[in-house]
Parts: C-alpha cells; structure tokens; sequence
C-alpha cells in the first residue's frame, strides 16, 4: 500500500511510523523540515517539505500511485483544501482528514471525506466511561450503537452464544479467552474468564446491564 501523510506533527509522526514499520510505502509532507526529526531512525519512507495542496510536490510525492492519503496537520483549513485535491483531483480511494473544531465536522463528512475529529472522539470517551466503564461508543463512530465488554462468570458460564444474544439490542462479535481472541458461532460454549466484546445499541444499555447483572 502506498500512503501519503500531510502533517509530521505528534499524529502524523506517529502514523507514519506504525505504517512504515508494517512494510508500507510511506511519505511524509510537512512545511518545516525540522518537524520530521520526529521520525525515528527506523522510518525508511521519504519525506517532503511543502504544502500538502502543491499540485506538483503532491505529483513528486506520487499521489497518482497513491491507495490513500491522510491529512493530519494543525490547521483545518489545510486539512480540507488537501483532502480535498486528493480526492477530486488526484481520484485518490481512501481520504481522511483530522478536523479540529467539531462544528466543522458536517462540513467535511458532506464533502465525503472520512474524518478524524480528536475533539469529538475525546469528548466521547469521556462520556462513555462517565455513563458506562465497560462501553466503547466511540468504536464506532455512532449515537446509537456501542461496544460493551462483558466479562464470563456466574450464570454466564456454559451458555452458548445464541442463548445470550438479543435480536436487535446486542450481538456478541468477538470472545476474549486466555489463549487467545475468537470470533464466536452460535453454538460456542463461554467460558470462565472468557470476556465478551458485544455490539450493543445505546437504548438497550440499561436493559443489558440488568440482564447481565453489570
């Protein structure tokens, strides 16, 4: 896969990294050369000082060859104007863009970039561990669909999956064990310590609460 980052700041850096050192292709477009000392000497990509909306640097970056373009710098501005040529111009398949005012967030999703808005996620994640420790809403980016984890024990021990999941309310997608994490069937027997990752809709919270006495 090959990735172009606009933006070595803290998010950029690091994404660029954790790319790099899966094998992808990875280049790095910022305005300050300096900012890609954050790059460690295990990042073997290339890098590129200019605007990540330069035409001819997004050219010398091979945008044309690009599977997907992420654009992470400090300025929202920059973020949709980049995405943007990537997307309408450059014909890339995957655009992301960070977004930090929330109130912007409408404007990129209408656009049809995916977005990353770290004040909407952070707010989220506060929320939910406010309400709920074990639930995860943020996961999937959707009011009325979370993840809750749910640990095996008491009356849970032995039942199957398809005695536990509610049509419509809860969907156990994955079971934690301690040799490993499965994707369970319908006849999978739980187990003590087995913990379960369930896609649970926000209404039915309370109700899956009482039910699995959490």
């Amino acid at each position: 896969m090959y990735v172009i980052i606009v933006g070595c700041g803290r998010v950029g850096s690091e994404l660029a990294k954790l790319l790099s050192q899966e094998g992808f292709n990875v280049v790095v477009i910022d305005k300050s050369q300096s900012s890609f000392e954050r790059l460690s000497g295990g990042f073997n990509g290339l890098t590129l000082v200019g605007n990540g909306f330069d035409l001819n640097l997004l050219k010398q970056a091979g945008i044309e060859k690009a599977d997907a373009f992420c654009a992470v710098t400090n300025g929202d501005n920059t973020n949709l104007i980049s995405a943007q040529v990537a997307k309408r111009i450059f014909k890339v398949p995957k655009v992301m863009a960070r977004v930090y005012d929330p109130h912007r967030a409408h404007i990129y999703a209408a656009l049809g970039l995916d977005i990353i808005s770290g004040t909407i996620l952070f707010a989220a994640m506060l929320r939910d561990k406010i309400v709920e420790s074990r639930f995860s809403s943020y996961l999937i980016e959707s009011k009325d669909i979370g993840v809750i984890e749910i640990e095996v024990k008491n009356s849970l021990i032995g039942k199957t999956i398809q005695e536990i999941n509610l049509a419509g309310e809860f969907l156990v997608v994955a079971v934690r064990r301690v040799d490993g994490v499965i994707i369970p069937q319908a006849e999978t027997v739980l187990k003590q310590k087995d913990v379960l990752m369930g896609v649970v809709k926000v209404a039915s919270l309370q109700k899956i609460n009482e039910k699995f006495s959490l």
